[in-house]
């Protein structure tokens, strides 16, 4: 299980996404650089990052579009937003933040203010990576989309969400109810989910929409025995 945080740099000034992505790097973080928002604004439907640096002006879509479509949906939803800007007026940065922004990294970019920027983000990187932290484990599941009903078994499952090998799929954004059986004989854990994704021929990615503290609680006292499981098999012998 690698425990390496995974970033995207957006930029689309070439020199300011390499030494970006050359101190994400240099801080054992895996740091992909892409200088086209359009090729970032696929790579964002298809992978899941820890965080991304978006350049606010760039050709469309710029940094303030594709922080909108990720606090709208998708496998980024909640990944921490770090906007990349030379402003500083007042009316631009609430926009920002209304965006759904986490963070500002104001132009010029220098390693010592990025060092200090990785400083203050370590806490909300790692509280999402671990929202996002996956086990392989196979848990029956039944699926609802409106009157339409399938029945899968996990691939994988995190505190977010989970991969479904399913007999039928659902388009991807739907809102569907499952029915999970974490322990046989048990009660079902039964919440909201929507489809962000569809893999391969038979499966799809759901993430969870609001589950409760219960239902989370319920989820975190299942997968910790496999996640500390999974941790005990890749330390050195």
């Amino acid at each position: 299980m690698s425990l390496a945080k995974k970033v995207l740099v957006v930029d689309d000034d070439a020199p300011t996404c390499e030494l970006i992505s050359e101190v994400l790097s240099a801080a054992e973080i895996e740091a992909y650089g892409v200088t086209d928002s359009v090729a970032a604004s696929n790579r964002l439907l298809q992978q899941k990052f820890d965080a991304v640096f978006l350049d606010a002006r760039m050709p469309a879509p710029d940094g303030m579009e594709l922080a909108r479509r990720m606090r709208a949906s998708g496998l980024n939803k909640r990944s921490l937003i770090v906007m990349i800007t030379g402003e500083t007026e007042q009316q631009f940065l609430r926009r920002a933040f209304e965006a759904g922004i986490n963070f500002v990294l104001f132009k010029p970019v220098d390693r010592q203010s990025l060092m200090r920027l990785l400083r203050v983000t370590q806490g909300p990187i790692d509280r999402e990576r671990r929202r996002f932290m996956r086990v392989n484990v196979r848990c029956r599941a039944s699926i609802e989309f409106g009157h339409e009903r399938t029945q899968g078994v996990t691939t994988d499952i995190s505190i977010s969400g989970m991969l479904l090998q399913a007999e039928r799929r659902f388009p991807v954004n739907s809102l569907v109810r499952v029915n999970l059986s974490l322990h046989e004989g048990n009660p079902p854990l039964q919440c909201a989910a929507r489809v962000v994704r569809l893999v391969g021929d038979n499966s799809m990615g759901l993430e969870l929409e609001g589950p409760t503290l219960a239902d989370t609680h319920a989820l975190e006292e299942f997968l910790l025995p496999h996640i500390l499981r999974a941790a005990s098999d890749t330390k050195p012998s």
